[in-house]
């Protein structure tokens, strides 16, 4: 289904966030595909209706390997599949780039697999059969404040984690002990702390004001690690918490329940 609503986007008929979930902003989308392509308009995307769609709506997953200059339903299902085991590629657009390569080779390291960066049957069977990944650790949440966005599809791409939604200058705790891995810039998440715990579980705290510990420092669960901000690309102040296991994002909320 996120294929689907990556075809209907590029053909301008669907402006919602690509989540996979078949509701009524999707079907309406198709209606108004089939009744422009001059199909039977049932609101249910068949093989005409797929095919009408261009090359967006060609290529059952499974039914090749996904390799560089590849575009169609299979590369839009393989991003979507990806992200969901924590691994995103930026847009959900249907088409294999830098980032989808990067994204694959990332899953088959994490996998065990060859990182030949093309997705053919073992990487997709790997996909098929491993379920979502999810913290090993119990960790605290690393300060009270409501949640805003939350892990999973948002607008074309995936959110990697929890937006905590708290002032600017609110003090920010370490969700578990564990060791500074790196306390600096980095691009979209501004000033960010990345602290390492056992299990190869990596937590992620962005956008910040301030900084409060050093690289190679050992902090234990609830040492203040910095301070809310809006650094990086935020349009507000807030706290950006990822959780990862070997590189994989997880949900936060498998860590702090």
């Amino acid at each position: 289904m996120a294929a689907l609503q990556v075809a209907l986007s590029a053909h301008s008929l669907y402006s919602g966030t690509i989540d996979g979930y078949n509701g009524p902003a999707t079907r309406t989308a198709v209606a108004r595909f089939q009744r422009r392509a001059r199909l039977t308009v049932d609101g249910v995307a068949g093989p005409l209706t797929r095919r009408a769609l261009g090359r967006l709506g060609r290529h059952r997953l499974g039914s090749r390997s996904i390799g560089p200059s590849d575009v169609g339903w299979d590369v839009s299902a393989l991003q979507f599949r990806l992200a969901w085991r924590g691994f995103p590629s930026g847009d959900f657009d249907g088409v294999y780039g830098p980032h989808l390569q990067a994204a694959i080779t990332g899953y088959q390291r994490w996998a065990g697999l060859p990182t030949v960066g093309v997705a053919g049957p073992a990487t997709l069977a790997s996909l098929r059969r491993r379920p979502i990944p999810v913290s090993p650790l119990r960790l605290a949440q690393p300060l009270s404040a409501p949640i805003g966005d939350g892990f999973g599809p948002r607008g074309d791409r995936f959110h990697t984690g929890l937006d905590l939604l708290a002032t600017r200058g609110s003090s920010v705790f370490a969700a578990g002990g564990g060791t500074v891995e790196f306390a600096g810039y980095d691009d979209g998440y501004g000033n960010l702390v990345v602290l390492r715990h056992r299990l190869g579980v990596t937590t992620w705290y962005a956008h910040l004001s301030r900084i409060s510990v050093r690289r190679g420092h050992s902090v234990g669960q609830g040492t203040r690690i910095g301070r809310v901000g809006a650094t990086g690309d935020a349009t507000g102040p807030h706290l950006h918490f990822e959780v990862r296991v070997r590189g994989a994002a997880v949900d936060p909320r498998s860590a702090i329940g």
